[in-house]
């Protein structure tokens, strides 16, 4: 496929990056657990489920690979999140403001993300940033494009992105690695919910502290 002649362009994830979905998150993994007669953690400690694929979290909670108990899991989460918790979510302070300049620059912005598509657009829908994002792309159902590597993948082959004209922000280091997978560079941000060690020993090709300093990051490695 023919990638799109000088098109640069900027995936975003969402949770972490765009958003701070902790307390929608936290709150529908409790519900899921205590519905399958488990104990949920403090909310605290469950601040590394956000961003991995929910399945993957799952594996680790119930210490289970059974994917029965697994899709179980994740359907008890679903049906608190889709009601409730996909809304309990708040907007990361000046990322409206960066979006638009970065579209007045004119890149080509997608939302990249390992959440249920149908729940991250109405996410994007509910903090008014669809009019800056081309597209919105996510999980299906099914746990297709769950993983970072084959959803970066997948949008690349999509949208006919070029990866050397294409650069991923995400805060945790399955969108760094996802990036690099796919020959993507990747910033990492340190609002959210990875730390620094973490980015770094993924790959991160930067690491900013603050979406004010996204454009100058962006504009140095594409």
């Amino acid at each position: 496929m023919d990638v799109s002649s000088g098109r640069q362009a900027v995936l975003f994830d969402l949770d972490g990056t765009l958003t701070d979905p902790f307390v929608g998150i936290t709150r529908s993994l409790g519900y899921a657990l205590e519905k399958l007669g488990r104990a949920a953690p403090a909310a605290d400690d469950l601040r590394w489920c956000i961003g991995p694929p929910i399945q993957s979290s799952f594996a680790v909670l119930l210490e289970t690979e059974d994917a029965a108990v697994i899709g179980e899991a994740v359907r008890l989460y679903r049906e608190r999140y889709a009601a409730i918790g996909k809304f309990e979510n708040t907007l990361i302070e000046g990322i409206p403001e960066v979006l638009a300049e970065l579209v007045a620059d004119g890149f080509f912005l997608a939302v990249a993300t390992s959440k249920l598509k149908t729940y991250a657009g109405e996410i994007i829908d509910h903090f008014d940033l669809r009019r800056y994002f081309s597209v919105v792309h996510g999980s299906e159902l099914d746990g297709q494009n769950s993983v970072k590597a084959e959803l970066i993948s997948h949008i690349l082959a999509v949208e006919a992105l070029d990866a050397r004209r294409t650069v991923m922000i995400g805060d945790r280091a399955h969108d760094v690695a996802g990036a690099n997978a796919n020959g993507v560079l990747a910033i990492g941000v340190l609002w959210g919910y990875g730390d620094r060690q973490e980015l770094e020993t993924a790959g991160a090709a930067r690491i900013i502290a603050s979406p004010a300093e996204l454009r100058g990051s962006i504009a140095a490695l594409l």
